[in-house]
């Protein structure tokens, strides 16, 4: 199946998951029909993504052992690695910003009828791990065996980075092994592009499954905040390319359009990691050598997702907005900082940035039950986020190798 078929699919099932969600919202109602069919339907997703978790461990330490092993020395390691995070820290600096100007001018929580939940209410969220002592040594794998297992990706680069830093300092008594991890990522590829056609099917239930349970009536009810952070997110994708442009230079929309169906993909599916196997090939594709593409893009998946770094200050001020809480600009900058520091600790947290959101209200005296608010639409949300997180990591992937000198020429559009 060429790319091209594939998003039309893909479409054709987000389409048909809708209709399909409708009618059993609508001819179910009030009885356990909807229920059942999304505890049944939702099984698709969950074996598609189950699918491609599986791939996602082996490939990632496969090409960025690979990758490193390439690079040669820890000189250029950290040089790299710097580069990386500079881009990183100032990406994520201007989705926050973004979002607080944004969530200030359009204003969505301003005169908005919703039924508010007790300031006491339980938002069911864990917020124990977000602290800085329980990330570093979340950093840091007590086995790769265990990151693998349960698909932690950061620890899976932290104990890359060292293998592939040992396994270079071998020479060229460790040139098989690195053969033979370089086939193992190449195997892994193939078995991706055989899941991908599953990827209709996943799409379709998602869809269904979201729409079944909630409804069309929570898109209208929730419609002005919603299509203010959809707004919000197109302004996010153009200051992204604009910048990336800077670098990339004429080809910056040439890597867009290349990357446009692993973003449909972690749109539909409301996963990011969903698309890491495809984003890859598309990036490396595109000119980005391996063993710039297998250091970045793997990193980047746990410290620049811009899309949720802008949902972080626009969800927190909506919620001000709609309990009616005045928050001066000092606190609003304030809150950024405090963002971007907590924003760095939630590689591997469940509900990342509800978990992020309600741990910041809390600090600036804002009612935490106000992520209840913003629950039911979240699934549609997170839609937009996990798009904006794969161009963000695509594009950066690119400037970090162009900055390096190992960017190719002319990429294969096909």
């Amino acid at each position: 199946m060429n790319s091209k078929k594939l998003t039309n699919f893909i479409l054709g099932a987000m389409v048909l998951g809708v209709l399909a969600g409708y009618l059993v919202n609508l001819y179910g109602s009030g009885t356990a029909f909807p229920v059942q069919y999304v505890t049944y339907i939702s099984i698709l997703t969950d074996v598609f993504l189950r699918l491609i978790k599986m791939i996602i461990a082996p490939l990632v330490f496969a090409t960025l052992v690979v990758g490193i092993a390439k690079m040669g020395d820890a000189s250029t390691i950290g040089r790299v690695g710097l580069k990386t995070f500079a881009w990183f820290i100032s990406m994520s600096l201007v989705s926050l910003l973004l979002g607080l100007v944004m969530v200030n001018i359009l204003q969505p929580g301003v005169g908005v009828e919703l039924t508010l939940p007790e300031i006491a209410a339980n938002t069911g969220l864990n917020k124990s791990s977000l602290n800085l002592p329980e990330f570093v040594r979340h950093i840091f794998p007590v086995s790769i065996f265990d990151a693998m297992a349960k698909n932690e990706i950061l620890q899976i680069v932290v104990f890359a980075v060292f293998f592939g830093v040992g396994a270079a300092g071998m020479g060229s008594r460790a040139d098989e092994f690195i053969r033979n991890l370089d086939m193992l990522s190449h195997i892994m590829l193939k078995i991706t592009t055989a899941v991908m056609k599953l990827a209709p099917v996943a799409v379709f239930s998602a869809v269904s499954s979201v729409i079944a349970e909630n409804g069309v009536g929570i898109l209208m009810t929730y419609g002005k905040f919603m299509l203010s952070f959809y707004a919000s997110i197109f302004a996010l994708w153009i200051v992204i390319i604009l910048i990336s442009s800077l670098v990339l230079k004429n080809r910056t929309l040439q890597l867009v359009k290349m990357l446009r169906e692993p973003a449909l993909l972690a749109f539909t599916t409301a996963s990011s990691e969903a698309a890491y196997p495809m984003t890859l090939e598309r990036v490396e594709r595109f000119g980005c050598k391996n063993k710039i593409a297998s250091f970045v893009l793997p990193v980047g998946y746990s410290f620049n997702l811009d899309g949720s770094m802008m949902y972080c200050t626009f969800a927190a001020i909506f919620i001000a907005q709609v309990y009616g809480v005045e928050m001066e600009l000092s606190q609003q900058l304030l809150m950024l900082l405090v963002l971007m520091i907590t924003s760095k600790g939630i590689a591997g947290v469940p509900r990342a940035s509800l978990v992020v959101i309600a741990a910041t209200l809390s600090q600036f005296n804002l009612p935490e039950a106000g992520v209840l608010l913003i629950l039911g639409v979240d699934h549609f949300l997170d839609m937009a986020r996990s798009a904006t997180n794969v161009l963000g990591n695509g594009l950066a992937t690119a400037v970090i190798s162009k900055w390096e000198g190992e960017l190719e020429g002319k990429a294969d559009p096909s």
